[in-house]
């Protein structure tokens, strides 16, 4: 299957590259309390490192932009053609809640890490560009069923606790819809870009 229109996806995790990694151990998984959205749970440490790369590609702190970030990881053509491929397959408002829903997901996951006296490492220039975006497909994607879940990755981005937190307020602030629509693109976009890169192992999660 071939994906020429490229990617998209949110928040981040882990792969393996040039510097250690987290991955989604099975021995990390809760698959006994499933995210919101689906997906098991991810009980670890989040990987850090990977979310303040994904930060830092995004525009930084209090300017991040998922498309910014995909814009930075894949270039532009890629990521707009990714941008019109989701317009075109659940259309434009839909699409704009995502990119609201992820963009405060990130914000907010820091807001609320920082209150709890969380602090990013600094972005490392050896996480950028593709193996930034392989990273945020490995750590979304369930190694019992290769599913990829957008819960999964944000789990593994700022921790489970966290995740929930900022999901009730996006419910809060925008509504459950942008919520189900923060996950429900990043399943798709993240298989997208999955196939993309080459990896045709990644399945498609059931909310897409």
């Amino acid at each position: 299957m071939k994906h020429v229109c490229g990617i998209v996806g949110i928040v981040v995790a882990s792969v393996m590259i040039a510097i250690p990694v987290v991955s989604s151990a099975e021995s990390t998984l809760n698959y006994s309390v499933n995210n919101r959205y689906g997906g098991p749970s991810y009980d670890g440490q989040p990987a850090l490192a990977v979310t303040a790369a994904l930060v830092e590609a995004g525009g930084g702190v209090g300017k991040f932009s998922i498309v910014a970030a995909l814009t930075q990881m894949v270039g532009s053509s890629l990521a707009d053609a990714e941008v019109a491929k989701l317009t075109k397959q659940y259309g434009k408002a839909l699409v704009a809640k995502w990119i609201t829903g992820f963009n405060f997901s990130v914000e907010d996951s820091l807001r609320v890490a920082t209150k709890a006296g969380i602090t990013l490492p600094e972005s490392s220039k050896d996480l950028q560009g593709k193996k930034l975006a392989e990273a945020l497909v490995t750590a979304g994607v369930d190694p019992k069923t290769n599913v990829f879940w957008a819960g999964l990755l944000y789990d593994n981005a700022v921790s489970h606790k966290i995740h929930d937190h900022v999901m009730n307020d996006i419910d809060a602030k925008y509504g459950e819809a942008t919520d189900m629509a923060t996950h429900r693109i990043s399943n798709q976009a993240m298989y997208d870009l999955a196939h993309a890169l080459g990896d045709g192992s990644v399945k498609l999660a059931t909310l897409h």
